[in-house]
């Protein structure tokens, strides 16, 4: 079968790469459409250490081939949406709902993959979504409604989770309160409309691109500005939450110098391991925070079809995400265009 392999100095296509079968608790899934995230890119520039060889892909939909004993909310034939959280579901952290927190899902990755001759492959992200077919724990299959395009529910479990979640699970964010995204790519612009469907008023969206003003303005921007100088105009006293979108450093102290009292900055860009970000002490005693968030501080078996009937309700935008879809042949220009950001996200489709 198909599938993106990065083998720690160049991506190729496959076409012979075979996965195991799924065992107790865990469901084979036929991959139809996966997202391209800056994530995968991550791991091939080395900003995400990751090792290798490796298939990518990390934000899938497709159908249950076939599942492992013990497995009964999915069945063969269901459409699913795969998180990246293959969380044990016993430990103290999955019994409080903070599966983000677990740590069986964090830092031991398998090896479901071989290619010919037997070598082994690890799996990126408890996914690799980039394969004709992927194994996942059954907790990460979540069943979606079958009249949800495989684009665009590709999409809910990574960008959606992690953007909207940030603004409803970890930021909480409150109607009437302002919120400042800096970075309006796909997970940009998903905060901004999380930032829509929790009742912010003033939603400031920032990106050095102003061709991007359109779609941020139709996510749930009330207000778009090329660099973040603007925002004390709009927001004298300073924003109530700041989302850092990009993962620069630059930008983490922007957010922080742009909060009010009592204003949170939420750290959603993936910046290189070893960055250090530096701000004023004294700037921050009026209760003012920093929060890292982790996919969202999602609980996917909840959150995912939370969004598939928000998405049904014409409440949240997941077709208006997919910019462009591309036959998994064509990585490279998907790639290329999401590197340029020509596109907010790309899909591959099988």
């Amino acid at each position: 079968m198909r599938g993106v392999v990065f083998d720690g100095k160049q991506i190729q296509v496959a076409d012979d790469l075979e996965v195991r079968e799924p065992g107790a608790g865990e469901v084979l899934v036929a991959i139809s459409a996966a997202g391209l995230c800056h994530s995968d890119l991550s791991v091939v520039d080395g900003t995400i250490p990751f090792p290798v060889p490796v298939v990518l892909g990390h934000e899938g939909a497709g159908v249950v081939e076939a599942v492992g004993a013990g497995v009964g909310h999915v069945a063969p034939g269901d459409h699913v949406a795969l998180s990246t959280l293959a969380n044990c579901g016993t430990c103290a952290e999955c019994d409080r709902g903070r599966p983000t927190m677990c740590r069986q899902a964090i830092g031991r990755p398998g090896k479901p993959f071989t290619r010919a001759g037997g070598q082994p492959l690890y799996q990126f992200a408890a996914n690799s979504a980039f394969a004709e077919r992927t194994v996942v724990k059954a907790v990460q299959a979540v069943r979606i409604p079958k009249d949800i395009p495989m684009p665009s529910a590709a999409l809910i479990g990574c960008g959606v989770l992690t953007g909207v979640g940030a603004v409803l699970n970890r930021a909480r964010v409150d109607r009437g309160e302002s919120v400042v995204v800096i970075g309006t790519g796909g997970i940009g612009l998903n905060v901004l409309q999380g930032a829509r469907i929790a009742g912010a008023s003033t939603i400031v969206a920032v990106d050095a691109n102003p061709a991007k003003e359109e779609a941020a303005r139709r996510f749930g921007a009330t207000d778009f500005l090329t660099s973040t100088e603007g925002v004390r105009e709009l927001l004298p006293t300073g924003a109530d939450h700041v989302f850092e979108c990009v993962g620069r450093v630059e930008l983490v102290r922007q957010a922080v110098d742009l909060l009010d009292r009592h204003g949170q900055a939420i750290l959603l860009g993936t910046a290189p391991a070893t960055a250090e970000a530096s701000f004023l002490v004294s700037s921050m005693f009026l209760d003012k925070s920093i929060l890292g968030c982790r996919y969202g501080s999602s609980r996917p078996q909840h959150d995912i079809p939370l969004y598939a009937q928000l998405y049904r309700q014409g409440r949240l935008l997941l077709d208006e995400l997919v910019t462009r879809t591309y036959p998994v042949e064509d990585f490279e220009k998907a790639a290329g265009d999401l590197e340029a950001g020509r596109v907010a996200r790309g899909v591959l489709t099988f």
